[in-house]
């Protein structure tokens, strides 16, 4: 069969390693890809938000089969687009992945179906957001209400930066639309916790949980950026938590959505805040996270493939879901700058890895039969070992391997999970 993976990110890179695993593959397509996928598939030059030309080249090469992975194409209704071209795919309908482009649709859905999560409260004008948190507590969490690259959530830790976020966000621009609304939270203490789960609007079924690290710097200092490792699974996420979770958040989720008309079907991302309260919903994102899927997706016994199908088919009760006992660590090698200003073009070096390590590329291009950096997030170390603390040497001893100026990585990825 013939299959369709959108995106050009390490995330789409993981999927379609596990993809190729499954042998009814005949040829494995990426739209558009980028220079280290095009060693594992046929990669496309059209935009991943260009939904005309993906449906048309789905059409042209009847592509038996589509994984959408990027939340901007899922928020523009690419599924509904090859859901009506004929074209059977993995991922949310644009209504459903409102979980995500509209933090405030997910705040009142959690509201609506007694889902524990953050207080709250939505704002389209920036003097009443001011208001508001004049007279709070801080720190105190301001997000963007839309899509934002994972970057439209400041935590503000006192009036002069709420000030300057609500101002950046809400009359200076800088999400776009995304910030022309907020939604302010209370901020919350705890281990946090992410759970991806397949589902297929009605049966839901776990990964194992992981713990990302969001923060530029070591010591979770620095700006957020689109995650700078990730290591699972997650020590704090105990059996006990996760059967909590799964029926007082996963299920209800995933059943107020089906009462709504709007079916999830697909990865549901959950991110969990485990506070002395119990465990709450920081956030939803209607994919695969990134850079948690790399890490994630490296303990996955089952056959990916057949799982996106169950998922698509409403199979998924009868579908192996299947991991191994091992643990695993993405390390990311990101651009000098990132997640500011970082330049682009800059020839990568990378020397023979270690066994039980693998790089999937996030932000690299084919230039003069090299690679070059293309984003801030290149490339990321993935190694999996049966400790969390080999996993983690391994992923640190393999990170030198990649080379280019500028590049840089957290050198504490994991140390919290190791410390508890």
């Amino acid at each position: 069969m013939d299959v369709l993976v959108v995106g050009g990110g390490g995330r789409e890179h993981a999927l379609i390693r596990k993809i190729k695993e499954n042998p009814r593959v005949r040829t494995l397509y990426a739209l558009p890809g980028n220079g280290g996928i095009a060693q594992d598939a046929v990669c496309v030059p059209i935009a991943a938000t260009d939904i005309d030309a993906m449906v048309a080249f789905a059409r042209e090469k009847a592509i038996d089969f589509a994984v959408v992975a990027p939340d901007d194409p899922l928020a523009l209704g690419a599924v509904d687009a090859l859901h009506a071209a004929g074209i059977r795919c993995f991922g949310p309908e644009k209504a459903a992945a409102r979980i995500e482009s509209s933090k405030s649709f997910a705040k009142a859905l959690m509201r609506a179906h007694h889902i524990p999560t953050a207080a709250w409260a939505v704002f389209d004008r920036e003097e009443d957001a001011l208001a508001h948190v004049r007279a709070g507590r801080f720190p105190v969490v301001i997000k963007a209400d839309g899509l934002a690259l994972g970057k439209g959530v400041v935590i503000a830790q006192d009036l002069g930066e709420a000030e300057n976020a609500l101002r950046a966000m809400m009359r200076e621009g800088a999400f776009g639309r995304s910030g022309r609304r907020v939604v302010v939270e209370e901020f919350l203490t705890g281990p946090e916790v992410s759970v991806l789960a397949f589902t297929d609007g009605n049966t839901v079924r776990p990964m194992v949980a992981s713990m990302d690290h969001k923060r530029a710097l070591d010591g979770d200092r620095g700006p957020n950026t689109g995650g700078m490792g990730v290591i699972a699974p997650n020590p704090f996420y105990t059996p006990d938590i996760a059967e909590r979770c799964m029926r007082e958040i996963f299920e209800p989720t995933v059943r107020a959505l089906r009462e709504m008309g709007c079916p999830f079907k697909g990865c549901l991302y959950f991110g969990l805040m485990l506070t002395a309260d119990g465990p709450k919903v920081i956030e939803y994102n209607c994919r695969f996270g990134d850079p948690e899927a790399q890490a994630v997706l490296a303990l996955l016994q089952s056959d990916l493939l057949t799982i996106l199908e169950a998922v698509e088919d409403e199979r998924l009760a009868e579908a192996e879901v299947r991991f191994s006992r091992d643990a695993s660590c993405c390390v990311m090698i990101v651009s000098g700058g990132y997640p500011g200003a970082y330049a682009k073009g800059v020839p990568v070096h990378i020397d023979p890895l270690p066994e039980d390590v693998c790089l999937l590329h996030s932000g690299t291009a084919e230039k003069d039969g090299g690679l070059v950096t293309a984003g801030g997030r290149v490339l990321g170390v993935v190694a999996t070992a049966p400790t969390l603390s080999q996993a983690v040497r391994r992923a640190y001893d393999a990170a030198p391997c990649v080379r280019f100026d500028g590049a840089f990585y957290r050198r504490d990825i994991g140390r919290r999970a190791q410390e508890a």
